[in-house]
């Protein structure tokens, strides 16, 4: 779905269903250099179990238009902005990955009225970026690309490529990412992403200012943001459970299933709670 933010065409996937604002909104929101299309095996179950489904792709990034956003901050008002275009009245969840963390829980601060429970998966605060990969992802995009794609796996034949002939995780994450950059290639997307988690310093903030519940998912093998970093921000928050779960960074594709039981499972605690 497309939608119209400020005069700049912005994309949603709706899970392949239409989307019927009047049913309970789920927000997906990726990581750095990623899009809606990391979320491929959540999002279906959703549209088609009585949920509403917006998987954005932020500005810059691929199917929506403008310049990258600099701030966690401004993503998350942006991402808020596209759920009331797209008719959605009533308070959302919104599920964020790493950079997407961030950007959800600052939407639950920021806009504490129209959002109803928020999905921190594999997160970490602060959300330190090295010196040596910020360089790397200005000066030297290929380089870092292939060194986050390698951290954020843990393992070269992770389940479900293995058993599925013809796919591969890691490969699938690769081209995503230089998709990415070749869609926009005068924006330095990589860089403005990991520059943005870098400066990020309002975590504990927003966490003690969300009265939202929240579900932190991570992953135990995890080498981009550690679990005990998650446990903590957990800590800060009014209303926090916690699943861990056994692989890397990438965990909505490296273990779908847990990963789609432990948010389907928060999501409809909360529909029932009112």
């Amino acid at each position: 779905m497309e939608l119209n933010l400020a005069g700049q065409p912005a994309y949603a996937y709706t899970g392949g269903k239409p989307f019927d604002p009047a049913l309970p909104c789920a927000v997906f929101v990726h990581g750095a250099q990623n899009d809606h299309s990391v979320w491929a095996l959540q999002t279906r179950w959703f549209a088609n179990h009585g949920f509403s489904v917006l998987a954005v792709d932020l500005p810059g990034h691929n199917r929506s238009q403008g310049a990258p956003l600099a701030t966690v901050e401004a993503m998350a008002d942006w991402v808020m902005a596209l759920v009331a275009a797209a008719g959605v009245t009533a308070p959302a969840f919104v599920f964020g990955h790493s950079m997407g963390s961030l950007i959800a829980l600052e939407c639950a601060a920021r806009h504490p009225q129209a959002v109803r429970g928020i999905g921190l998966l594999a997160t970490a605060y602060p959300m330190k970026v090295s010196d040596a990969l910020l360089d790397a992802s200005l000066n030297h995009e290929g380089d870092a690309i292939a060194m986050v794609n390698a951290w954020s796996h843990s393992s070269l034949a992770n389940k479900p490529s293995s058993p599925g002939p013809g796919a591969w995780m890691h490969g699938g994450s690769q081209r995503l990412m230089e998709r990415v950059s070749r869609n926009n290639p005068q924006a330095h997307v990589f860089h403005n992403d990991f520059s943005a988690c870098n400066a990020y310093a309002h975590g504990e903030e927003a966490a003690a200012a969300a009265a939202c519940p929240a579900l932190f998912i991570t992953g135990s093998k995890d080498m981009m943001t550690s679990p005990k970093a998650a446990q903590a921000l957990a800590g800060k928050m009014r209303s926090a459970s916690v699943v861990t779960v056994p692989c890397g960074h990438a965990l909505m594709g490296e273990r779908p299933d847990e990963v789609l039981d432990a948010l389907a499972a928060f999501a409809r605690k909360v529909v029932a709670a009112g």
